[in-house]
């Protein structure tokens, strides 16, 4: 059904019926994209993304799960392994279809104005697509880095968890706001003490504090 509804849209889709042969075929092809169920024979789908994102050949892949349960735990899961985006079986082709679409633009699209920020030791390269803390490099996910880049680049104002999911995801929908939570609080590991720069708005959203401050 995934394949026939993604093939309408004009994809090229290849299928894997189990964990391991996904992983050989996104080492072997290198999509642009990889839709995977956490529910997978032989190879469970949360050890699938882990190895994805610990390749260097695979790791900047976008992955959007697909999961049967709606806790909170779940996504968390999928997020801190690195995923981009998920979706809760049972969903909408076209849910699905939009949400893929929404992925593949983002990566595509070039960040606007400003390529490179320079904020104390914090240096965010848009055109390498890199971030280094102190001349270290802090590896982030593809949406990690365009929310970092987002509230960076508009530090100082205050940007509403919507503003957010709009922007860095793609689409508006107020109950996945909480997916901006779980990114943040990602973000802020990653960065260290520098995560402090990224200040919560209480009922409102996040703010990336400025640096006169």
């Amino acid at each position: 059904m995934i394949e026939y509804h993604l093939k309408q849209s004009g994809f090229n889709v290849i299928k894997a019926l189990d964990g391991p042969l996904g992983l050989e075929q996104a080492r072997k092809v290198q999509p642009g994209l990889i839709i995977l169920d956490l529910m997978l024979p032989r190879m469970d789908g949360k050890d699938v993304c882990r190895a994805i994102k610990s390749n260097p050949l695979t790791q900047s892949i976008p992955i959007l799960m697909l999961t049967a349960k709606a806790e909170e735990m779940d996504r968390v899961i999928g997020f801190e392994l690195g995923a981009d985006d998920y979706v809760t079986k049972p969903f909408s082709p076209r849910e699905l279809v939009l949400r893929v679409k929404a992925i593949l633009r983002r990566k595509q699209t070039p960040q606007e104005e400003q390529k490179i920020i320079q904020i104390g030791d914090l240096l965010i390269d848009a055109e390498r697509h890199q971030v280094s803390l102190q001349n270290s490099t802090v590896h982030l996910t593809s949406t990690e880095f365009k929310l970092l880049f987002e509230l960076a680049s508009r530090r100082g104002r205050i940007q509403t968890r919507e503003n957010l999911l709009n922007k860095v995801w793609g689409y508006t929908y107020e109950g996945y706001a909480r997916t901006v939570d779980t990114h943040i609080r990602r973000l802020r590991e990653k960065l260290g003490p520098f995560g402090e720069w990224i200040e919560t708005v209480r009922n409102v959203g996040y703010r990336f504090r400025d640096e006169e401050e």
